[in-house]
């Protein structure tokens, strides 16, 4: 199998590279945070560079990029740890693409492309416990269309959204639905994320809605997948930020009149680092080539990618704040948002316990030996 990365996808890194370098340097962030966690300028700014368009095909106004073109960029923007969400536009591309209806596809698609609409997927409910099948919101059929009433938590920069693919039961089927922001019933209350990026609780009462597809778990499960791999690349960037700047602190902090960096036990903690973030960028490169397969195979690469992203993640966060000691944990400092950020992911689409009971279950349901 070839691991290179074609021209193309070298001058895509590149592109995205310079302007995380160049736009995005950690004072804006800070500042971007400091005014909400969402900055309508920034996410123009990965609209402009074709981005929001990345997974949408050529005729609904995309780029008709794979999977492995968004890892690439989602691994640049876990550099910068850009706020922007990003990824629940590649998510909510990937869904209109290949569940919804053409009528769906031609009114929603070009506004994604150009970054003039921001679509976020509003799964979590506070019950569900990062299940997809658990579900209270319920949609009646009221006259000409869809109604829905329930309650979604913490929904990325859910205030700020254009709309929303809600998942809801309707006559004991699980449905996704589209909700517009402004629809009648429909409220969100905003609030800062302990990593500084912005998301809100969304109530629906009797909010009108247009279903995407009868099918809701299968396109839920798809979406997750694909935010699961956008997250796993995003934190390989994130981590390799958070180690060169733990190895940068090492080699110019002194103690003992030398170095902290000359310290063979301090090297080995950085060792382990390195060990860790290969680990991870290997299981990010294997859930992005797993995209592609059969629903069940997918699953269980995806499982398998965030349980591996989140040990490396919590390692790397955790050694990163200890070998800088008390700066570490300082907001001016730059390391302290690598570790809120990364704790963060690591809890995003489940946890490490949760998909660590994810590949349990399906390896029994293939080993004999535990039958």
């Amino acid at each position: 199998m070839d691991f290179n990365f074609s021209e193309d996808q070298h001058q895509l890194r590149d592109a995205v590279a310079k302007w995380v370098e160049k736009a995005y340097a950690f004072e804006r962030r800070r500042e971007i945070v400091a005014a909400g966690g969402y900055s309508s300028a920034a996410y123009t700014e990965l609209a402009e560079l074709g981005l929001t368009g990345l997974a949408l095909p050529e005729d609904m106004g995309g780029l008709g990029m794979g999977p492995v073109e968004a890892m690439v960029v989602m691994e640049e923007l876990g550099r910068g740890m850009v706020l922007e969400p990003l990824a629940q536009s590649i998510m909510a591309g990937v869904v209109l693409s290949h569940h919804a209806t053409p009528e769906l596809q031609q009114a929603w698609g070009p506004k994604l492309a150009t970054g003039e609409a921001l679509v976020v997927l509003a799964h979590q409910e506070r019950k569900a416990r990062y299940r997809l099948d658990v579900c209270e919101t319920v949609a009646s059929t009221a006259g000409q269309g869809d109604t829905l009433t329930g309650l979604k938590s913490v929904v990325p920069a859910g205030d700020q959204a254009d709309a929303f693919l809600v998942p809801a039961q309707s006559n004991g089927q699980l449905g996704l639905y589209l909700v517009q922001k402004g629809a009648p019933g429909l409220t969100t209350r905003g609030y800062l994320t302990q990593d500084g990026s912005r998301a809100a609780e969304v109530q629906m009462h009797n909010t009108p809605a247009v279903r995407v597809t009868h099918q809701g778990l299968d396109a839920l499960e798809h979406a997750v997948d694909v935010g699961i791999a956008c997250l796993c690349a995003e934190a390989v960037g994130t981590m390799e930020k958070t180690l060169a700047i733990t190895i940068e602190y090492m080699n110019t902090r002194k103690q003992f009149g030398v170095t902290i960096a000359s310290f063979q036990a301090l090297r080995h903690r950085v060792a382990d680092m390195k060990m860790q973030l290969e680990l991870a960028r290997s299981m990010s490169y294997y859930a992005s080539l797993k995209m592609t397969a059969p629903t069940q195979e997918r699953r269980r690469a995806l499982s398998r990618a965030k349980y591996q992203l989140g040990q490396s993640m919590r390692f790397i966060g955790q050694q990163a704040v200890q070998l800088h000691g008390g700066i570490g944990v300082t907001d001016e400092y730059i390391v302290s948002h690598c570790f809120k950020r990364l704790t963060q992911m690591e809890m995003s689409f489940g946890d490490t316990l949760h998909h660590l009971g994810e590949v349990s279950a399906r390896m029994q349901d293939t080993a004999g030996v535990f039958a």
